[in-house]
């Protein structure tokens, strides 16, 4: 029972990194490379924000959503819109320069040095349910990654701007035909991918260290819980980072060094054997 709360409690996590590469995915079909560098920018934007203007971590966060937002839209709007077409080729090169930039930038500002967000003693709560301890901050993590997905969930599914957003991934042509305006549409995608960005940066930063490296095994982790669920499933993303959760903590039970490989063995295994993944598809 411990290891499956346990590992529940980090495939929360792991769909929080997740949700944001299946939005712009589901809604582009762009696979952003740089979505686990974006991650720990969010992560030391909050500890620089919560450092130098000497704000609460949850007020610092706060301050950092609109930015997100902001960011997202320009940077979907003058710079991704631009890559995007039937050869996925330029999206995955101009993803990939952001990694690199992003990734020697912090070098630059931060040094190597792993930092942490100050979390007013949160990341030390715990809740004691019979035998098993669980941490108070892996649970407001579970709470939020479900919160986020149910919100996407409903976006998509009972709101125009989600039927904007299934109308311009289904036929950009024919959306643009009929009144929407398919630029736009994909910038506040990415804004509101960019939000889900910040929120992981900032619960990753509270829960453990970061560090400017950390970028892309966090990318990994993302990729594999989006490919375990299914691509542009919002749910299906949510159970793929459970199952990649609840595998790395019974490897990780079985022998330490394994953790990790355990997790990428079930992904490799569900390419082999369902390579559409669990839920394919957004409904």
């Amino acid at each position: 029972m411990d290891i499956v709360l346990q590992g529940v409690l980090l495939g929360g996590l792991y769909s929080l990194f997740a949700l944001g590469l299946s939005l712009m995915f589901g809604v582009m079909r762009l696979t952003n490379t740089a979505q686990g560098d974006f991650i720990v920018l969010g992560g030391f934007s909050a500890i620089a924000a919560a450092t130098h203007f000497a704000l609460h971590p949850s007020l610092a966060a706060l301050l950092l959503l609109p930015v997100a937002f902001g960011a997202g839209y320009v940077l979907q709007r003058w710079v991704l819109n631009g890559t995007l077409g039937r050869d996925p080729l330029p999206s995955l090169v101009v993803t990939f320069g952001l990694s690199i930039v992003i990734q020697n930038a912090l070098l630059e500002m931060f040094s190597a040095d792993p930092r942490s967000l100050d979390s007013a003693g949160l990341n030390t709560q715990s809740l004691a349910i019979g035998p098993i301890t669980l941490g108070v901050l892996p649970v407001l993590i579970l709470a939020a990654a479900v919160a986020c997905t149910f919100a996407l969930q409903w976006l998509f599914s009972a709101t125009s701007l989600g039927r904007a957003f299934r109308a311009v991934s289904d036929d950009r042509e024919i959306a643009e035909l009929m009144g929407l305006r398919a630029n736009r549409v994909y910038a506040l995608a990415t804004a509101i991918a960019f939000v889900l960005i910040a929120i992981a940066g900032v619960l990753q930063a509270m829960r453990t260290t970061v560090s400017p490296s950390d970028g892309p095994l966090l990318l990994l982790f993302a990729f594999e819980a989006v490919i375990i669920g299914g691509m542009g499933s919002f749910w299906g993303t949510f159970v793929g980072a459970m199952v990649l959760g609840l595998t790395q903590q019974i490897g990780f039970r079985i022998d330490p060094g394994w953790g990790l490989w355990a997790g990428h063995g079930v992904f490799l295994a569900l390419l082999v054997l369902r390579p559409q993944g669990l839920f394919p598809k957004t409904r």
